[in-house]
């Protein structure tokens, strides 16, 4: 079955792509969802169109993500966490908490588009995380996880 997306499904496919997936997922979640829309001729031109006039648009919107990830090299973010024996984490860092420290930084980042490399954290130190800030902008982007101070 193929379909055209109206957003981005992880794993899946970004806005205005066309896919092509199996009849039930198509039916039964992504359709009735509003994530998606059959491909049909009529609608396949409608997107050819959208997609032409979007062109420019994107070069812009990829400047200014390219911008936004230059500015992240020379940023340092530590996220202070409340520490057991060894270095163990009460409870873990997350994607969400990496999102909040960001934003107290000025750049607001949905936690949907940052994946911490090996999930949540339990442990302080070093670790990387990747954010998506457009469809072909992603950064690998290092942060530290510290003990609070009592």
């Amino acid at each position: 079955m193929e379909l055209i997306l109206k957003q981005d499904v992880e794993n899946l496919g970004f806005k205005d792509d066309l896919v092509t997936v199996k009849n039930g997922y198509g039916r039964n979640f992504l359709i009735p969802q509003g994530k998606a829309m059959l491909a049909t001729p009529s609608a396949k031109k409608v997107l050819a169109e959208n997609l032409r006039q979007k062109a420019h648009k994107e070069k812009e919107a990829i400047q200014e993500a390219e911008k936004i990830a230059e500015a992240f090299k020379n940023l340092e973010i530590k996220i202070p966490a409340k520490v057991g024996e060894a270095d163990k984490l009460f409870g873990s860092v997350t994607n969400a908490d990496l999102s909040a420290a960001l934003e107290k930084e000025g750049h607001g980042i949905e936690k949907k588009f940052i994946s911490i490399k090996g999930g949540s954290i339990k442990r302080t130190g070093p670790y990387e995380a990747e954010i998506r800030l457009h469809r072909e902008v992603q950064v690998d982007f290092g942060f530290e996880v510290v003990a609070e101070k009592k």
